[in-house]
């Protein structure tokens, strides 16, 4: 497939990413033609727009991290909301697209909403992002000032949290040790299921 950008067709191939000078306005119309479809991926930095066309392997990747991460929070007991495909767009600042976000200390604050208000409404307790392609930088989430960012990078955990103006590398505020946790159902994943990966978990906790 090549890559396409035309007022009447977007495409890109399976793990290209490709890097486009456009302000606010070029954005929101890029966005407009996509419509409902979630590839390619789009986000705004200044005056800079990215698209991005996932592989295979983000997607098992990133559903991976998600059902760990919701079997920890129903292994704690814990209340908490997810949303995935969203957009998260500051007007003329900032538009990016989680792999998944979740509302675990202010869920009650979105509950029920169907869109969130990103100038008013509280950001998600917890984001996560899955880098294939080198496609994420942490800082994309400062203007939203998102208190837990998950990168998965070379099948790598980084947990990073906001500290002041900046994110730092640190363990995570609600799951301990989880970079391994993380690190051993990637490893059954690949060899396995990811049924198996999230059973061994399950089995982990007991």
């Amino acid at each position: 497939m090549d890559t396409v950008i035309t007022p009447e067709r977007i495409e890109l191939p399976p793990g290209a990413v490709l890097k486009l000078l456009g302000n606010w306005q070029d954005y929101q119309r890029l966005q407009r033609q996509l419509g409902d479809r979630t590839i390619p991926r789009i986000k705004y930095r200044h005056n800079e727009i990215l698209l991005m066309a996932p592989l295979p392997e983000h997607g098992k990747k990133a559903s991976l991290l998600a059902l760990i991460v919701t079997t920890l929070l129903d292994y704690l007991n814990r209340i908490y909301d997810s949303f995935t495909p969203i957009t998260m767009s500051l007007p003329e600042i900032s538009g990016i697209e989680p792999d998944y976000c979740f509302y675990i200390e202010n869920w009650q604050q979105v509950q029920g909403k169907d869109r969130i208000d990103w100038q008013n409404d509280p950001p998600p307790d917890l984001a996560i992002e899955v880098d294939v392609t080198s496609y994420t930088d942490i800082n994309d989430y400062l203007p939203y000032r998102v208190p837990e960012v998950w990168l998965l990078k070379n099948n790598q955990l980084l947990v990073y949290r906001l500290q002041g103006e900046s994110y730092a590398l640190a363990e995570s505020s609600y799951f301990p040790n989880v970079s391994e946790i993380v690190r051993q159902c990637l490893l059954i994943a690949s060899e396995q299921t990811t049924s198996e990966a999230i059973r061994w978990l399950k089995n982990f906790l007991q």
